[in-house]
């Protein structure tokens, strides 16, 4: 009898035990559903969150208008290849503009140091393609803060020119800097080894002394894109140009100033030119922009580079 009970019991345990286990396999099961679909929706709202980026960012502004209006081009920052100030992006904003038949009339806002020569003269000569092709459309440059080197080159393609009294215009020039570590080496007592072939490949280096033939050689490539520059300004300035030695000295003036020597017509802003000039008051943006679509595969492309050296380098 006392076996009985014994073995009974024991089966009791067993099935007991065989019941929890059964219930923790469950719930188990049930948290990894449930993170399975907290994972799932996860997903599904990022690719959602990126549809919604790469719709927004390719939104193009400056879509055709039904009423009459005055097209904005802004050219901002260094102009450079890769920069927003690109050619590219100039240019495609600048077509669009001219094709809507409702524009009145094409600004561009030029807050700019200046960049790539290249560049600037890719603009510069799709402005005047374009005021060919559309007679009928004037084109105005507005300064605001600074119209420096290429992006005064730019601004020469248009009609007229306006800035502000403190505007910053000029600097009609070309540079080119570097810098010579020829004593430091030899103070440190490091051996330069450059290995090339072809006579000049390795001129202008930094480390040896610069030699007369080297720098004769560049300076006459810089006053031949200097000349460029200043052929563009006279044939987009003409006589309004002031009889000055200086005007392409690659100094700096203030909008003002600008006046006087020719270089800026009036001192007015981008929505005094739209309504007293152009006579359309509403402004419509052409600028195209990177879209965030563009900025994340660059962010994600230079972070997994980063990530990449550090693995090399650790290993």
């Amino acid at each position: 009898m006392s076996d009985n009970k014994q073995y009974s019991s024991e089966s009791s345990f067993e099935q007991s035990l065989v019941n929890e286990l059964a219930k923790e396999v469950l719930q188990e099961q049930r948290r990894s559903r449930r993170w399975g679909i907290f994972f799932k929706m996860l997903m599904a709202l990022y690719l959602f969150a990126f549809l919604i980026i790469y719709l927004v960012g390719n939104t193009e502004t400056g879509t055709f208008s039904s009423d009459k209006h005055t097209a904005l081009i802004e050219i901002n920052g260094v102009i450079a290849a890769d920069s927003e100030a690109r050619a590219d992006f100039v240019v495609t904003g600048l077509r669009k503009a001219f094709k809507d038949e409702n524009t009145q009339g094409v600004i561009l806002r030029i807050n700019s140091p200046g960049g790539s020569p290249v560049q600037a003269g890719y603009i510069n000569d799709e402005i005047k393609r374009l005021k060919t092709e559309y007679p009928e459309i004037p084109v105005y440059a507005v300064i605001s803060d600074i119209c420096a080197s290429g992006g005064y080159y730019i601004a020469a393609a248009a009609d007229k020119i306006y800035a502000n009294k403190a505007s910053i215009v000029g600097s009609i020039g070309v540079v080119m800097a570097g810098f010579g570590f020829v004593d430091a080496i030899d103070k440190l007592g490091v051996e330069r080894r450059l290995l090339h072939a072809g006579e000049n490949k390795g001129f202008l280096d930094p480390f040896q002394p610069l030699k007369t033939d080297e720098a004769t050689h560049v300076q006459g490539l810089l006053n031949e894109i200097h000349q460029q520059f200043i052929d563009v300004v006279k044939a987009g300035r003409g006589d309004r140009l002031a009889n000055d030695d200086r005007l392409f000295s690659g100094l700096i003036w203030s909008g003002e100033e600008s006046i006087k020597l020719g270089l800026v017509d009036e001192l007015a802003s981008a929505s005094q030119v739209a309504r007293d000039v152009i006579g359309a008051e509403d402004i419509i943006d052409y600028t195209k922009h990177e879209n965030y679509l563009d900025r994340f595969a660059k962010q994600m492309g230079s972070a997994m580079l980063r990530s990449f050296s550090d693995t090399i380098r650790l290993q």
